[in-house]
């Protein structure tokens, strides 16, 4: 898929609604403060970059692996952001050098997650929030099943069992795992029982992880809550 109709897709009704809703429990997870930095990895074309750029009014950078949708980003920068060349696995940035680092669905098509993960949380400095695909959802049905359609091919699509133990002795604490995108159609029925379900139920396509990174002296290291 071009980087221009990847994004493009965000501007119909239905990708309007669901990069909103996904949005909006990111930043309900992440607990941003005003001018914090932040870190995108996996930010194709800068599309959750851009909109915690005009929010934050921090530094934001972006980072990907993809050339051309890098360029695309920077082309359509909107708070002077920044975007490098990098990947999940190796970021070429320094130990607690972003307060928040966000990815979104990237690590679902990266072969050593546990690799990725350890390096957001290494140069993560207060708190992460990292979205993945929910197999134990209508959208796995939908777009998952038999090596996945369109821009879910070749995704691997997580369940809340596996999160725990991606995370299990990592160095984080108050870990909360929330869903949303609950009926991916977007109809007007599946928007207005989407604002009405709650986060913790497990059955939403878009399925997030947060928590605050914890500090070595701290003792409930790995503790994972899911309240």
């Amino acid at each position: 898929m071009e980087a221009k109709d990847y994004d493009e897709w965000y501007q119909t009704s239905r990708g309007q609604w669901i990069g909103k809703t996904e949005y909006a429990l990111l930043k309900q997870l992440l607990m941003p403060h005003e001018k914090e930095s932040l870190l995108d990895v996996g930010c194709g074309t800068g599309y959750f970059t851009r909109l915690f750029a005009r929010d934050l009014h921090g530094q934001v950078t972006g980072i990907d692996l993809n050339h051309s949708w890098l360029a695309y980003a920077k082309a359509h920068s909107v708070a002077s952001e920044d975007y490098v060349e990098g990947a999940a696995e190796s970021l070429p940035f320094g130990d607690n050098s972003s307060d928040l680092t966000i990815s979104v669905t990237a690590l679902c098509f990266i072969k050593d997650q546990r690799q990725a993960v350890c390096e957001i949380l290494r140069v993560t400095r207060r708190r992460f929030a990292i979205g993945l695909l929910n197999r134990h959802s209508l959208l796995y049905f939908q777009k998952g099943r038999s090596g996945g359609k369109g821009g879910y091919r070749g995704a691997y699509w997580h369940t809340a069992s596996e999160i725990r133990t991606l995370f299990a002795r990592m160095p984080v604490v108050d870990v909360k795992v929330r869903t949303a995108v609950y009926f991916p159609k977007g109809r007007f029925l599946a928007r207005l029982l989407e604002m009405l379900l709650p986060g913790w139920l497990r059955w939403g396509g878009f399925i997030v992880v947060s928590g605050t990174k914890s500090q070595p002296h701290d003792k409930s290291r790995g503790a994972l809550l899911n309240d």
